[in-house]
């Protein structure tokens, strides 16, 4: 794995907080950005990814691609796409590659959920977006940063703060992170 240039740590209270996070990253994207989102099952990954495609005034709700694996969202704009893949299923960076997701990788910003060790060899930069659920304590983010502790909430619907890491990986984020903050 290659040393991310920088990380930056955020704590979202709720999926509304998230999505907001995330618009406002979706502003500093550019066509060819390739995201690889981590994080255990319910974290958030799809709730940050509606929140790009808001900001990046996408076509389309956007679902979780379990089933499908990849979902093309065109721009209403004359900005970049969306294309969502859900990589969970994929074994190996070889099953990712029958994607083809190259053909589309440039005129895109490309989201991969559960793509940590499959699909860094797709561009020489990519963006990490570590999402962490609380569970009592700190654990290590994709890109090796202690995570943010967060305050649990109980399961009865109520939003849970979650901690978000970012790292950029590569020449494309060598400036330093995007200018992101949450009111």
């Amino acid at each position: 794995m290659t040393t991310p240039e920088w990380s930056v740590a955020f704590e979202v209270a709720s999926a509304a907080e998230l999505q907001a996070l995330a618009e406002q990253l979706a502003h500093q994207l550019a066509p060819g950005d390739l995201l690889v989102l981590s994080g255990e099952l319910g974290a958030g990954k799809t709730t940050f990814t509606q929140g790009l495609g808001r900001g990046l005034a996408v076509e389309e709700r956007i679902i979780s691609p379990t089933f499908v694996l990849v979902r093309q969202h065109p721009s209403t704009v004359s900005g970049p796409g969306l294309i969502h893949v859900d990589a969970y299923r994929l074994e190996s960076a070889a099953a990712v590659d029958d994607l083809d997701l190259e053909a589309t990788l440039a005129a895109n910003v490309t989201v991969i959920e559960w793509g940590a060790g499959r699909v860094e060899h797709l561009s020489d930069s990519h963006l990490l977006v570590d999402i962490v659920r609380p569970t009592g304590g700190a654990a290590a983010g994709s890109a090796g940063e202690a995570a943010v502790l967060t305050t649990h909430f109980d399961d009865d619907g109520e939003d849970e703060v979650r901690g978000v890491t970012l790292a950029g990986v590569g020449p494309r984020w060598r400036g330093g992170p995007p200018a992101l903050a949450l009111d």
